[in-house]
């Protein structure tokens, strides 16, 4: 296999942990994962939304404000739980492919190599208990990757429908009301309330790490009354107003330093339904590209703010439910001494695509026999400042908030941090936390080094934390930066180059002007290609690893 020579193998222990004596126990983990949510959609990094508990977990620790993601659901994922990129742990549609130009762990029955470890199967020998609730999306299931419990929930069906949930690996009965007795975001956090009380209960001197999936805003919008009221009327001065709004807002917190991009009127996913079908479906207000709001029909703009008025609420019912969480948590007098990370699996979708339980066009907006996506234009909005959406590369697509919260271990209070960095690093963090180390060898083969790094050495104070390089590859769209320099394609179209300091919103590109620049960054792009294609075709599945690893993803 050729050597990944622009990765740095996890340095444990390099910078000495930001602890006292009297803390220096082995911290909870929290990840908290976001789906679909925006780069500004949170108060504390510029939006409109009442985030009130987020925004006092990064009042009290870190903001990374170029942190990234994969630009879709269940690469994410492998991320967050493998410490790899998706492309490093696939198993499928190798054959006559360069490079497996699927999405990551999951989805057309991929299969980890058995190597691949995920993170509670790590944390296990260092006397953790691991719990998951919310949204899987990766291959195999909880209870043979080392969590103890877990709580699924499919989530296809829309948010007010308890159908196709599972716990501990079981099905559970539906009573198959959509009367908003039962609410995915509530049941998602009641789960992980459940699993902690009976961790305080079982295993009070030992440390926990829960992982908290929220399936919240992904399309279906649809939210719970009482939160839609709270932002009806908000957003009626539409997306190009409200985002130069978030953008001076942004510009104070010293989020970004950028331009405002400009709506790309013409941009959509591909396999977005028509606008025509669009508005045969769910009525002529539907609007199927980021056109200029002063365009639209009164009768547009009504329904328009109306369906962002729902997004908005279900980000703000997410907030209130990790405020429960918290509270669970500091009532176990494990406050302190918990490492809280957030993060969003991708940037908002301009999607407009109906499935589940399809949608009536006389249901009310948001309810449950509604099914309707925010679409480009209030994507545009929730990407704030930067360019495109979920599945492109460009920023839109994958820059993702990173909170980073723990009292005990860092000193800095609401301070930012700037260095690049990329879900691939949350792993070697955690285990740098722990008093772990990545393992040489699982099941009898060696395991390649960690792409990511360690975030530690930033909990000080910024600056500390330089990758080689950050990669992409999603559908055809395909990224890396280097440096201060970005280089991205939209598909098949020429390469994009830009300098990340002086232009994050993607306006001027510098290809043209830049040419060996371009040929220098393309060529490392293709040298982690190929490196990840010669791990790809190591450890073939067998049949006995498809069996425990190889459950069905649905696409999203």
């Amino acid at each position: 296999m050729r050597k990944i020579f622009h990765f740095l193998a996890l340095n444990i222990l390099a910078v000495p942990l930001v602890l006292s004596a009297a803390d220096s126990s082995k911290p909870n983990v929290l990840f908290i994962v976001a789906d679909d949510m925006g780069y500004s959609d949170l108060g504390c990094y510029g939006g409109e939304i009442k985030t009130p508990n987020l925004d006092g977990l990064a009042a009290g620790g870190l903001r990374f404000t170029q942190f990234y993601n994969t630009a879709r659901c269940w690469s994410s994922r492998a991320c967050i739980l493998t410490g790899f990129y998706a492309q490093q742990v696939r198993r499928d549609n190798i054959s006559g492919h360069k490079l497996p130009n699927t999405y990551g762990v999951g989805g057309a029955g991929g299969v980890r190599p058995r190597w691949a470890e995920l993170l509670p199967e790590m944390l296990k020998p260092l006397g953790y208990h691991s719990y998951m609730s919310g949204k899987w999306h990766v291959d195999g299931n909880e209870l043979d990757n080392g969590f103890e419990h877990d709580y699924e929930v499919a989530g296809g069906l829309g948010f007010f429908s308890d159908k196709s949930c599972s716990e501990d690996g079981k099905p559970l009965p539906s009573e198959g009301k959509l009367d908003g007795s039962y609410y995915s975001t509530v049941a998602i956090a009641d789960h992980a309330i459940k699993y902690l009380k009976e961790h305080a209960e079982k295993y009070p001197k030992q440390p926990f790490f829960q992982y908290l999936a929220f399936h919240s805003p992904h399309f279906p919008i649809q939210a719970l009354p009482e939160d839609i009221a709270l932002y009806k009327g908000r957003y009626q001065a539409g997306w190009d107003v409200l985002r130069t709004e978030r953008l001076e807002r942004m510009k104070k917190l010293g989020i970004v330093t950028c331009d405002l991009s400009p709506l790309d009127p013409k941009t959509i996913p591909h396999w977005n339904l028509p606008e025509e079908k669009l508005k045969n479906k769910i009525g002529p207000e539907e609007v199927g590209y980021a056109v200029p709001w002063d365009t639209l029909t009164s009768q547009q703009k009504e329904f328009q703010s109306a369906k962002m008025s729902v997004h908005a609420a279900m980000v703000h019912r997410m907030d209130s439910e990790i405020g429960r969480v918290m509270n669970q948590i500091k009532s176990m007098g494990a406050l302190d001494n918990t490492a809280v990370f957030f993060v969003s699996d991708n940037g908002a979708s301009a999607e407009q695509i109906i499935r589940g339980l399809g949608e009536d066009p006389k249901a009310p907006i948001g309810s449950a026999n509604s099914f309707l996506g925010i679409g480009p234009g209030w994507a545009s909005l929730a990407n704030t400042p930067f360019r495109l959406f979920k599945s492109w590369n460009h920023e839109g697509g994958i820059s993702t908030p990173l909170i980073v919260s723990w009292p005990a271990g860092i000193k800095a209070r609401g301070e930012l941090r700037a260095d690049p960095g990329h879900l691939i690093d949350l792993v070697p963090t955690v285990l740098e936390l722990s008093g772990g180390k990545q393992s040489k060898n699982v099941a009898g083969l060696a395991v390649p080094p960690f792409p990511g790094l360690s975030l530690v050495p930033d909990f000080a104070r910024d600056g500390m934390v330089k990758h080689d390089s950050l990669w992409w590859n999603h559908d055809g769209n395909r990224a890396i930066r280097v440096g201060d320099w970005k280089l991205v394609a939209d598909h098949d179209k020429p390469w994009e180059l830009y300098n990340m300091k002086q232009d994050r919103s993607e306006t001027k590109n510098l290809a043209a002007a830049q040419p060996e620049r371009v040929k220098d960054l393309e060529k490392q792009w293709n040298k982690n290609a190929d490196a990840f294609h010669d791990l790809a075709l190591q450890d073939p599945p067998t049949t006995s690893s498809r069996k425990k690893r190889g459950k069905a993803v649905p696409e999203e």
